[in-house]
């Protein structure tokens, strides 16, 4: 390498292992020391500490998307989510390296995905679009996020270009309660009865020859989601070995904050089970999918059908375990005991349902004002 003095400044320049170097010494006060640096510079490089580092960055962003995804399937309860996420990402951007994705490049994203469309119907004659959510654009930079984590401790990454880059304002939906009406129809539909409706009889009959029991797997699901006020992934994940018939217990192990959850079985959730017990055979889950022979990955279309059926509007799944929860409040459950059946990892969460037991104490002092 030859080392040269310009404008008082010492410079070195030369090739090593076919690459080009170029560089300011400016620690150098003499052409020794210079070279002393060359010397030390040279002796780094190949002992790769310094085309890791010139490196850092420049490997395809894929390969941090797949660290993510082993990640995923060795530590989180919700994989299915982060698998999607993880491979949309690989395939947005699997032309890009890591260092590409900037700030920018993550905001361009945000846009883009805003403006995606993922369902579209007439209502009253006019297209009703609807796009993606906020709060799913959110999960998915989250992941992100949790991507580059990953590379900077595994050296791939020197910073994390997420932490520039701000949430999306989320307006939190009002939530939903199922009444008991809605319930038995809900129930009724999955058993192919249609007399709740004003239908003529030919119709019903028509509607049970069309449907046929193809939805009378979702009532056992169903009366769990009610009966404990679990969620869906928690539901859909149990196996049998977390059912304990003697106890009258069922054990939640797919939690969303990773603790095993203990809740009691009431009656009717204990009947039903018993029953899917006594014909099971050598299914692992306890909601098995019978076409496919493992678990069902998802409901959400049955349901909603389920629900369209029974003329049941704007419920999603998740709103069963409202339901459970205010049901348990207007029972006269403590909180703290709510808080332990529905998991929550802080009470505070579980206080959004003390509407209920205020409306019973407005009730209960009007009683008093109004006894003669």
């Amino acid at each position: 390498m030859r080392v040269y003095e310009r404008n008082n400044h010492w410079y070195f320049e030369g090739m090593i292992r076919k690459k080009r170097y170029c560089r300011a010494i400016p620690e150098a006060t003499n052409k020794k020391e210079a070279e002393k640096y060359v010397t030390v510079f040279k002796a780094d490089l190949l002992r790769g500490r310094l085309d890791l580092a010139e490196n850092i960055g420049q490997k395809p962003f894929t390969e941090i998307a797949d660290m993510y995804i082993k990640y995923a399937q060795t530590n989180l309860c919700a994989a299915d989510t982060a698998l999607r996420i993880a491979k949309r990402f690989k395939e947005h951007w699997k032309n890009k390296t890591i260092a590409d994705i900037t700030p920018k490049v993550i905001e361009n994203y945000k846009e883009s995905r805003q403006k995606t469309a993922f369902a579209k119907r007439i209502v009253d004659g006019k297209e009703v679009v609807k796009y993606i959510s906020s709060a799913t654009i959110n999960r998915e930079i989250a992941a992100l996020s949790k991507m580059f984590s990953l590379a900077i401790a595994n050296g791939l990454a020197r910073e994390n270009p997420v932490r520039d880059v701000k949430k999306l304002r989320v307006t939190n939906k009002l939530e939903r309660h199922l009444s008991v009406e809605e319930e038995k129809r809900i129930f009724q539909v999955c058993d192919d009865d249609f007399s709740f409706s004003n239908l003529p009889q030919e119709e019903q009959e028509r509607l049970q020859r069309i449907h046929n029991g193809e939805h009378a797997y979702l009532k056992p699901i169903l009366i769990m989601a009610l009966n404990t006020g679990m969620r869906k992934g928690e539901i859909l994940n149990m196996t049998w070995d977390c059912v304990n018939f003697e106890k009258k217990e069922i054990s939640a192990l797919n939690t969303k904050n990773g603790k095993k959850n203990t809740i009691p079985m009431s009656n009717k959730l204990y009947e039903t089970l018993l029953k899917m017990y006594k014909c099971k055979n050598n299914d692992k889950y306890v909601f098995t999918n019978p076409y496919t022979g493992t678990k069902y990955t998802d409901i959400k279309k049955s349901f909603k059908t389920v629900c369209k059926l029974a003329n049941v509007k704007n419920l999603r799944f998740h709103d069963l375990r409202h339901t459970g929860a205010t049901r348990m409040v207007a029972a006269g459950v403590p909180l703290p005991v709510v808080k332990q059946i529905l998991n929550h990892a802080s009470i505070q969460t579980t206080m959004r349902y003390a509407h209920t037991m205020r409306e019973q104490e407005i009730l209960a002092v009007e009683a008093l004002a109004n006894f003669q």
